[in-house]
């Protein structure tokens, strides 16, 4: 089967396909036939050698997380059953770049009938971060004015119509035409361009103040963003795209009573907090409350322009990989 594995820390192009033996199930275990494979922007940083201070991968390693495909084959002591059923699923050490990925099956997620596997495969991380992140701020309540940084992202779109249809005033910021016209279409209806200097100020006209930030960007955008946030206000810092986690300075945020959370947090997770947050997110899909937004895909043996379209930001919602 084909593998993309990292041969060396570097650009794009250290991103290698080759060829491997087919995986066969031992005990407990599926291989899944892989239609998508999940592709992230920290999988960039990863790559590039600078994650190091949170994930601990060194190469030679293969990529990704996760993927969603149909189970071919199982192990020993595996009801048969599962197998032909679509899944999605995690992946392990084995990569996520792949053909075929053996799996534990106590892994897999059946895949609702009314959910397509492009959509559980852009769920996989990015259903679960949005769902986990309205979690840890406490959840959305009807009237609450929330901030969504990175709003045309794999999670910042879900966030977006998770929040709206909570009933809260939402305001989702996104840079260039291409993002705000792909939130638009999701019905999202207060957007501002953080690429403008006074995207802040546009903000508070709409909201006056921000009582649930939710930070997918980072950087100087997130920190600009928590300046909005109300005494009592909660926040969540889950994305580092524009430049490493706004992690708001502790003093100031204690002054204000503002409930900071953030990527600490949600890589504590727990695998049983984490299954909910996926069949949480698996479940509205399937009942229509939120689309998860693709916005491109692009064959395995091109995982390196995946890449460098997520590091050159020329990306909208979620990057997938078709197998």
């Amino acid at each position: 089967m084909r593998v993309i594995e990292v041969t060396r820390f570097g650009g794009p192009e250290v991103l290698a396909l080759t060829e491997v033996p087919d995986p066969s199930p031992g005990g407990g275990e599926a291989v899944v036939e892989v239609a998508y494979a999940n592709v992230l922007w920290i999988d960039t940083a990863i790559r590039a050698g600078r994650a190091g201070a949170w994930f601990p991968d060194r190469p030679p390693y293969r990529p990704g997380s996760g993927v969603a495909g149909t189970v071919a084959t199982v192990g020993a002591g595996v009801d048969p059953a599962w197998v032909g059923r679509r899944v999605v699923t995690r992946t392990g050490p084995g990569g996520g770049y792949l053909d075929r990925a053996l799996v534990p099956v106590d892994d897999l997620f059946a895949v609702p009938p009314t959910v397509s596997l492009r959509d559980a495969a852009a769920l996989l991380t990015d259903g679960l971060t949005a769902f986990a992140v309205l979690d840890l701020v406490g959840g959305v309540r009807a009237g609450e004015r929330v901030l969504i940084t990175a709003a045309a992202g794999g999670a910042g779109a879900v966030l977006h119509q998770a929040a709206h249809a909570a009933g809260a005033r939402v305001v989702g910021a996104a840079r260039g035409a291409t993002k705000r016209d792909a939130l638009r279409r999701l019905g999202a209806e207060e957007i501002v361009d953080y690429s403008a200097p006074d995207w802040t100020d546009r903000v508070r006209t709409v909201l006056g103040g921000v009582d649930i930030l939710l930070d997918g960007a980072g950087g100087t955008y997130g920190r600009a963003a928590f300046d909005l946030v109300v005494p009592g206000g909660r926040t969540c810092a889950y994305g580092a795209p524009a430049g490493g986690f706004a992690v708001p300075d502790p003093a100031s945020a204690r002054d204000r009573g503002v409930a900071v959370t953030g990527i600490g947090d949600l890589r504590a997770l727990t695998a049983q907090a984490r299954r909910r947050h996926l069949l949480a997110a698996l479940d509205a899909v399937a009942a229509g409350r939120v689309t998860p937004l693709v916005g491109q895909t692009f064959p395995l043996d091109r995982a390196a322009d995946a890449h460098r379209a997520i590091e050159d930001r020329e990306t909208v919602g979620k990057t997938l990989l078709s197998v």
